[in-house]
């Protein structure tokens, strides 16, 4: 892309968008490119409504794969190129409205119990206690678990939102031990290279693994585990404004 792809930083960059959400709008670009062949810019309204088609019907991309990669095109069409001619040829398509599956208290404990490394096993449970998201629990300081408060401080969340939320005497428990043994500094779930925080790839490989190993079916990956903290809660007669503070939704709509 060149020029062109510079230009898309640049407009992705001056938004402030997530690092990941940079990403996956370059790729999906440059995925388009490499379909046909010849530049984005030079590709027709027909050419563009054939790529989704093609990404429906011939690679059977999910109804949320397919909508992401909507997304990064038609930034690219519409900020990059200022061809809003071109982003209405890509009509939005609605998302289906279904509830995940949940696991219960025992499916949740053997999933726990399945992980023998230690490091890995504190992580999936931080994850659940708090009702993180991937991407914030692989980045959380030894100072963000708040013992006194009993509370765990999210620090540049999604939408680069700060929050706090539940930390348990139990997951409190869990973090200790873990602490008397790992005596993380930096980060508290360093990577190999104490500098660098742990993958999250291998976060999601990690609950896979259990989830295989254990024999759940349940569809989901491991954000699950949010969807889990927030619908127990709720059975626990916890307010839906409340679970909605404590996952840093933005909208209480997402929350219900």
């Amino acid at each position: 892309m060149g020029a062109l792809r510079d230009q898309m930083i640049r407009e992705l960059q001056l938004r402030r968008l997530a690092l990941n959400t940079q990403k996956a709008y370059l790729e999906a670009v440059t995925n388009l490119t490499k379909h046909f062949g010849i530049a984005p810019d030079q590709l027709s309204a027909r050419q563009l409504q054939d790529y989704l088609l093609y990404l429906m019907l011939e690679r059977k991309l999910r109804w949320n794969s397919v909508n992401a990669i909507c997304s990064g095109l038609a930034f690219f069409y519409r900020h990059t190129l200022k061809r809003p001619d071109l982003v209405a040829a890509m009509p939005s398509r609605r998302n289906p409205r279904q509830l995940p599956e949940i696991l219960s208290t025992q499916e949740l404990q053997a999933l726990f119990a399945a992980v023998d490394d230690l490091q890995h096993r504190v992580l999936l449970m931080t994850a659940y206690g708090g009702g993180l998201r991937v991407s914030e629990v692989i980045k959380l300081r030894p100072c963000d678990i708040d013992s006194q408060r009993m509370m765990i401080h999210v620090v540049n969340g999604k939408r680069a939102k700060d929050r706090y939320t539940l930390l348990s005497v139990r997951l409190l428990a869990e973090l200790r031990a873990y602490w008397r043994v790992y005596r993380p500094t930096a980060w508290l779930f360093p990577a190999r290279r104490p500098e660098m925080h742990f993958n999250d790839d291998k976060a999601r490989t990690v609950f896979n693994q259990a989830k295989a190993k254990v024999g759940i079916r349940k569809k989901g990956s491991i954000h699950l585990l949010r969807h889990c903290f927030g619908t127990h809660l709720l059975e626990a007669g916890v307010d839906l404004r409340t679970i909605q503070v404590l996952m840093g939704h933005a909208s209480i709509a997402t929350t219900a």
